[in-house]
């Protein structure tokens, strides 16, 4: 009996497209002949996801299948006999296996001493809030692979050069039949580079390469926000036999602030102030990021969460002569820690108080009294 094929892939049955095809990338390459060889129970498995996905990628066949199960594709039913049993990779099916596994399910094999692009390299760095309101010029330090000075990147010694492996004949892959379809696999010999390199550069022991920190400076733009990517084209890795170098992408985290929380270019501060200053009114300066002081006035009566907005005190827009706006929130203060006179105080205080003092809490137990009443 087969099994259900959302199961078996280990998805929801409202699962979207994205989800389906990373469920598939993770079994398949666990499963694959190619890093299970000789595995019986691996390939068998292997060729169930692959079914199950070559149905459910397909609207048409996944609808089929919701509403009959696997009848829908017996006796010659909807799609019988096209899928991934029979041996075919057709459409998306194809490009997803050439994705995964650089080809080697029947695609094009490569001449292994074709160049090769370098790796793309990433490195996270951290930058406090006003770093990222004023912008910086940084310096980092990449740990990278950059082409041999020697053998300029051949890996073979002055005088002498790789030659082509017998094994492969240059493909650095050797194909084989493997069950229901043909696999390749990476050369044993030349382990997947197409050439034997007799005499080894010796400094870089024939891989064309040496490990390597690569010292930048990295021009971060004033009004960038926490998650933002960085590329910069060419400073990845050093390529393979004449590649291109790979690319290195930062991504930017900002630190917490002792004061201000962001939202996109608007800063928040929240700022406590004395009940008597609420209650009278007053006024209170604060300082922005860049540096400049602005003095609030607070209102007589002013309540609890009040919120003040200072155009233009904001964050800066990212390559805009623009910035956002800087919101002030209130938070009153309850008196802590009263003296005998500060509680006889307002004891008198409470005691000459009228509804209109507190005009909102007289009328929510108000309307509650009436509610209850009722």
């Amino acid at each position: 009996m087969k099994s259900d094929y959302y199961e078996l892939l280990g998805v929801a049955r409202d699962c979207d497209d994205r989800a389906l095809k990373a469920a598939f990338r993770k079994l398949a390459m666990q499963y694959h002949p190619d890093k299970n060889p000789g595995d019986a129970q691996a390939e068998r498995k292997f060729k169930e996801i692959g079914e199950a996905y070559e149905t459910l990628r397909d609207p048409q066949k996944r609808a089929a299948y919701d509403r009959f199960g696997h009848a829908a594709f017996e006796n010659g039913g909807f799609g019988a006999g096209g899928g991934f049993g029979a041996g075919g990779f057709g459409g998306g099916f194809a490009d997803i296996f050439e994705d995964i596994f650089g080809g080697m399910m029947g695609g094009r094999a490569r001449r292994a001493d074709a160049a090769m692009r370098g790796s793309d390299l990433s490195y996270n760095m951290e930058i406090t809030l006003e770093e990222a309101y004023h912008g910086k010029e940084a310096q980092i330090r990449v740990p990278s692979h950059q082409t041999c000075d020697i053998c300029h990147g051949s890996g073979a010694k002055a005088g002498s050069k790789p030659t082509e492996c017998k094994t492969c004949h240059g493909t650095g892959r050797i194909r084989t039949a493997q069950g229901f379809f043909t696999v390749e696999r990476t050369c044993p010999t030349c382990h997947g580079q197409g050439q034997i390199i007799e005499d080894p550069c010796p400094k870089c022991h024939g891989q064309g390469r040496l490990q390597k920190d690569k010292v930048l400076t990295v021009n971060i733009p004033a009004g960038v926000e926490d998650g933002t990517r960085i590329r910069l084209s060419g400073e990845g890795d050093s390529g393979l036999r004449g590649g291109p170098n790979g690319d290195l992408y930062i991504f930017l985290a900002i630190l917490p602030h002792e004061f201000f929380e962001r939202d996109g270019a608007n800063l928040f501060c929240r700022v406590p102030v004395a009940m008597t200053t609420a209650a009278l009114g007053g006024k209170f300066e604060v300082s922005g990021l860049d540096g400049s002081k602005t003095q609030v006035k607070v209102p007589e009566g002013t309540q609890n969460g009040k919120r003040f907005r200072l155009k233009d005190k904001g964050m800066p827009y990212l390559r805009r002569q623009q910035a956002g706006d800087m919101y002030i929130e209130l938070q009153v203060e309850t008196p802590q820690k009263l003296t005998r006179k500060q509680k006889e105080l307002l004891q008198e205080f409470e005691n000459i108080s009228v509804h209109e003092n507190s005009p909102q809490s007289h009328g929510f137990f108000a309307r509650m009294k009436e509610f209850l009443g009722g």
